[in-house]
């Protein structure tokens, strides 16, 4: 077993790779996604939305939680790998048909009929994706994630000009697929040159039950999961129409991706790395813990900003067409901020390998999401936004109940430990909104926001000595003297 300070070392340097994978594509990716907004109508982004929806739950069964059994288990093999490959393709194949077949139903039922097109084209997607899931599984395994930064940059850019040379072409709603779809077939073909892995003609039952093991509860959460979380989004096109699901979705893109940025740059670093500790609860624990601090950290100054200036940047970066977003995206902000302590505790279970525990919470906890969005579907799609971001508060105490027996971390502890960043950031963003009141130019009054946000709350972290500030000061400076 590899040492702990072995470890922590390759986690570190994970996560740096993560962050610039993440920041290189998503830069690209944003400057990409504002100019298709202000070329497209939101009209076009709601139909693609209804889309995704039903291509997120597909994902869940098409990935089965295979790619994750083995990047949980400690040994694994060439047989291993080949039965995930043929497993997962044999899915995909099933989900797709199904999709294809299903597509005139789903049009009916949203009265769109360019939805059946979309939704068969979008489809495709499932089966190319399974051709990369042991190579992105064995490059989690070696925390080597300079190949997943290579990968994205590259797919980023090219499906980012595809999409804009369509758009500009005037292809309207099919720009949004060709962007998506190439980006997904680029990103495999990257992936297969750098990770040199190819399947052979091998299968075993014996290790598919194995490895489904894991994989089966966990794709059981993942489903539960993905399809209460896109259930939002499905009521709001039934009940309501495309364009309320596209200012919403547009409200949750920007906070996505600063989440994303940081919450998914330590998450997918942080589940290969506790796996290979899940034998030391204490060490297990240490690293929960710091991941929960550094993570709040980092997230709640984040959140309360861009929630403090959402209207500057939503009229600045998208036009006036979108103002309707402004609610939803300041609402989300608080989702993401309440969500860190409930997903924290998921990704610790997972990684120890109790993915039973995270399927019999689910059905704990969605029967109540389901209460409260279908309460809130009759008010309005901000009253459904807000109930979601009340149904975090609720999930992060759900979740973190079994890690008091697993890990020995409460739930009280965990408050304790991320309530200093969270009150700070909430004090930093209502005097950010405040000035967000002065009557200048938005360039001008957005700067100002930012960079006096930024200042009152990393002074005030320094001044009060915070130890997620002082644990991420140590691990960067780690990290640049290993570099040297």
């Amino acid at each position: 077993m590899e040492q702990t300070s072995d470890i922590k070392r390759k986690t570190i340097i994970g996560s740096a790779w993560q962050l610039a994978q993440k920041l290189s594509s998503q830069i690209v990716g944003l400057f990409v996604g504002i100019v298709l907004a202000r070329l497209l109508s939101p009209n076009d982004y709601g139909l693609v939305a209804i889309t995704s929806i039903f291509i997120s739950v597909a994902g869940v069964f098409a990935n089965s939680g295979l790619g994750s059994s083995l990047v949980q288990k400690k040994d694994i093999d060439l047989l291993d790998c080949d039965t995930v490959f043929w497993a997962g393709l044999g899915i995909s194949f099933i989900i797709f048909s199904l999709l294809f077949i299903s597509a005139p139903i789903i049009a009916n039922i949203y009265k769109e009929a360019q939805l059946i097109w979309i939704i068969r084209a979008q489809s495709v997607s499932l089966l190319f994706s399974s051709f990369s899931s042991v190579q992105n599984s064995l490059v989690l395994r070696k925390l080597d994630f300079k190949k997943f930064f290579y990968r994205s940059l590259i797919s980023t850019s090219i499906s980012g000009i595809i999409g804009l040379g369509m758009a500009f072409a005037g292809f309207g709603v099919w720009a949004l697929i060709g962007h998506s779809f190439s980006s997904t077939i680029v990103g495999i073909i990257i992936l297969q040159r750098i990770v040199h892995w190819w399947p052979s003609l091998h299968f075993s039952i014996v290790r598919l039950k194995k490895l489904w093991s894991f994989g089966l509860n966990l794709m059981g959460a993942n489903l539960f999961g993905t399809f209460f979380n896109e259930l939002r989004g499905f009521l709001i096109g039934i009940h309501y129409t495309p364009s309320d699901l596209a200012y919403c979705n547009r409200g949750t893109s920007i906070p996505k991706l600063f989440d994303d940025n940081i919450r998914g740059t330590i998450s997918s670093v942080l589940f290969p790395a506790i796996s290979r500790l899940q034998d030391n609860p204490e060490n297990v624990k240490i690293s929960i813990r710091r991941s929960m601090m550094t993570t709040t950290f980092l997230i709640a100054p984040t959140m309360m900003l861009l929630s403090a200036t959402s209207e500057q940047i939503i009229l600045l970066v998208y036009s006036s067409k979108w103002a309707f977003a402004i609610p939803f995206m300041q609402v989300i902000c608080f989702q993401y901020l309440f969500s860190i302590v409930g997903e924290t505790n998921l990704q610790a279970m997972n990684a120890i390998g109790r993915s039973d525990i995270t399927l019999k919470l689910e059905f704990v906890k969605k029967p109540l999401y389901l209460v409260i969005l279908l309460y809130t579907m009759t008010i309005s799609p901000l009253a459904m936004t807000i109930g979601s971001a009340v149904y975090a508060i609720i999930a992060g105490a759900i979740n973190a109940t079994p890690n008091k027996r697993l890990i020995n971390y409460s739930y009280w502890e965990q408050i304790r430990d991320v309530a200093p960043q969270v009150l700070l950031a909430l004090f930093v963003g209502i005097i950010v909104f405040i000035i967000g009141k002065w009557q200048a130019n938005i360039i001008l009054v957005l700067l100002l926001q930012t960079i006096c946000g930024l200042i009152l709350y990393f002074s005030i972290s320094y001044i009060f000595r915070f130890e997620s500030m002082k644990y991420l000061t140590r691990s960067i400076l780690e990290m640049r003297k290993k570099s040297l």
